[in-house]
Order: C-alpha cells, then sequence, then structure tokens
C-alpha cells in the first residue's frame, strides 16, 4: 500500500545585504529601469563575506523545524539541493548535518538539479517515506548563487539572488500539508543553454596556478531558455492536474519558479491563471536557483497567504534541463 507524504513544516532564509538595482549600476553598464523591464527585479539578496551554502541552509532548516514543532535529533534524512555547495566534498548536506547536531540521520546528500532542485529533493522525500513511513526527512534548496556570477556580464548578473527554503516531509506526525503528487522531467540535450562551470570541473579542469575564466560562471541563452521554461513549465502543470482530475482553476495559490517576471507572466498567460493566483517574490529575491519555490512556499505560509484546505501547486525549471512540479494540500 501506498505511504502518503506529509509536509511537517516549512522555512525560509535569505540574507540580510540587499543588492539593489542602484548597486548595480555601480558595479555593470545597466540601469533599474533596464533591468526592471526585463526582468521585474528591484533588488536580490547576497550572502554576507564568509556565509556559505551551508550556513544559509542550516538557517532555513532551523526555521522549518521550528515551524514543524521538531528537534534536528528528530530528522532521519537531509538532502541539500544546490548547484552552489561549500565544497565538491564534503557534501553540504553533510556540513548541515553537523552543524544542525542531527547525529540521529542516517542519511545526508547533495541534489544537483539546478532551479528544479527544491521540486526534485520533495520527490526524493516520498520515495524515501514510501520505504520508511517514520521517515523525517530535511529538505533544502540552498544557493549562494552570487559565487557563480560573472559581475561583468549585465545579462546574468542581474538576475540571481542567495537563499534557502526548506521543508520536513514525513509519513507521519502532525502536518502542514499532504504531499498530493509529484512529476519530475529532464532533457540532457538541452544542457548547453544554461551550462554552469564549463571550466575547472572533470570535463575541462583548471591546473595549478590557471587563471579563472568566464566559462566558470552562469553561461545562459536567454531567448532559448524562455522558450522551453514556458513550455516545459506549463506542459507539466497541466499534466499534473490532469492526472490529479483538477484544472488551474481548482489551484488556490499557483508558485512557479522565481526565474524573471517575463517567465512569470507568460506562464500564467499560458495557462490562463490569473496573476492574482500566483505567488510573486522575484522583485525582492531574484532568481535563488533551487531555493526559490521553497523560499516562495515558505514566506506565503509565514504571511499567513496558504488557508486550510487550500491547494497549492509548485513548478520549477533549471539547468540541466529540469523542471517539476509538486501538488499540495493543505
Amino acid at each position: 500500500m501506498y505511504t502518503q507524504s506529509y509536509l511537517l513544516g516549512v522555512g525560509y532564509y535569505v540574507p540580510e545585504r540587499i543588492l539593489s538595482n542602484s548597486d548595480l549600476e555601480q558595479l555593470v553598464e545597466t540601469s533599474d529601469e533596464w533591468i526592471t523591464t526585463r526582468t521585474g527585479i528591484k533588488e536580490r539578496r547576497i550572502a554576507g563575506t564568509g556565509q556559505s551554502c551551508s550556513d544559509l541552509a542550516l538557517n532555513a532548516a532551523g526555521k522549518a523545524l521550528q515551524n514543524a514543532g521538531m528537534g534536528a535529533d528528530q530528522l532521519t534524512h537531509i538532502l541539500v539541493a544546490t548547484f552552489t555547495p561549500d565544497y565538491c566534498e564534503p557534501t553540504t548536506a553533510c556540513l548541515v548535518q553537523s552543524k544542525l547536531g542531527a547525529s540521529r540521520a542516517m542519511m545526508a546528500m547533495d541534489l544537483a538539479a539546478g532551479c528544479s532542485g527544491y521540486t526534485y529533493g520533495l520527490d526524493t522525500a516520498r520515495g524515501i517515506v514510501a520505504v520508511r513511513p517514520d521517515s523525517a526527512v530535511l529538505v533544502v534548496g540552498s544557493e549562494v548563487c552570487t559565487s557563480k556570477v560573472n559581475f561583468q556580464d549585465r545579462n546574468t548578473c542581474v538576475l540571481f539572488g542567495d537563499g534557502a527554503g526548506a521543508a520536513i516531509v514525513s509519513g507521519q506526525g502532525s502536518s502542514q500539508a499532504r504531499i498530493v503528487d509529484s512529476l519530475l522531467r529532464a532533457d540532457g540535450s538541452l544542457g548547453d543553454l544554461l551550462p554552469v562551470g564549463i571550466e575547472g570541473n572533470s570535463a575541462r579542469p583548471y591546473t595549478l596556478g590557471q587563471q579563472v575564466g568566464e566559462e566558470y560562471f552562469i553561461q545562459m541563452k536567454g531567448r532559448e531558455l524562455f522558450r522551453h521554461a514556458v513550455r516545459g513549465m506549463a506542459e507539466l502543470t497541466l499534466d499534473i492536474l490532469g492526472k490529479n482530475g483538477l484544472s488551474i482553476a481548482d489551484i488556490d495559490l499557483f508558485i512557479p519558479h522565481q526565474a524573471n517576471m517575463r517567465i512569470i507572466e507568460a506562464l500564467a498567460k499560458k495557462l490562463a491563471c490569473p496573476l492574482e493566483k500566483v505567488y510573486i517574490n522575484v522583485d525582492r529575491y531574484g532568481n535563488t536557483s533551487a531555493a526559490s519555490v521553497g523560499i516562495a512556499l515558505g514566506e506565503a505560509v509565514e504571511l499567513g497567504q496558504v488557508k486550510t484546505g487550500a491547494k497549492v501547486l509548485l513548478v520549477s525549471f533549471g539547468a540541466g534541463l529540469t523542471w517539476g512540479a509538486t501538488l499540495l494540500q493543505f
């Protein structure tokens, strides 16, 4: 018999430092009008000096545990979705385990699925719970995107910010929401649309003393990516709704990946979803990659915008290419 999965608690964290469009005008040839018109972003949060991916994850995890009324010693599994880990090894998940003092956690693992990392993590947690219903799985999407941003490239540096979103998933306990369903997709043939770290890894390793080049940072083919992002998220949204006998009208809150405002608006239009039902915080945080929908969900819950009985749909899209959707019933 299939074991149901539940969200016991959610949380998020964004760094204190704000990088506004006006600040970016001092770093690169751009303007507030140019950025706002093309992306809808007004500001983003930036990790402080020495503040790493695991530090952001730790703060978000602490909020999720508090929201769930749990202690770190009750966690059994830790999953951290990120493309900006502290190190290659040890994994960020292991660092989070240590910093939390989650000594009972039997597994700690990083996931790499780009901006879809949070939805990939939730589905992985569902699989764990299906085998071990008494598990308490911490899922965190955490990113220091600015560590992979070339601040001389105005096409990418204006888009990204740092932050973390977290959730506790289990098959039992007092829950906030039930994970009704989730769907994941990937298409590696399109990976060249959004590569990161073309240099400095095993395919093209650096040698000692070699200068870091532009290929180390985020690269993006924006127009092609826009088309695939809107189409992929729209199709997956309709797939998960159809599978569960629902339409977009049945969804109380729609939380898409916060890539930029143009993508969000195009997606809403394609789905005939009123913007009033779409949760939007990209103007304040920018694109936080794997943390994006987790931050939005945590913030929506904190602000009281998710009522008991609400159906909430998360959908994400990212490098790989990957995309994923999660349907929640509060």
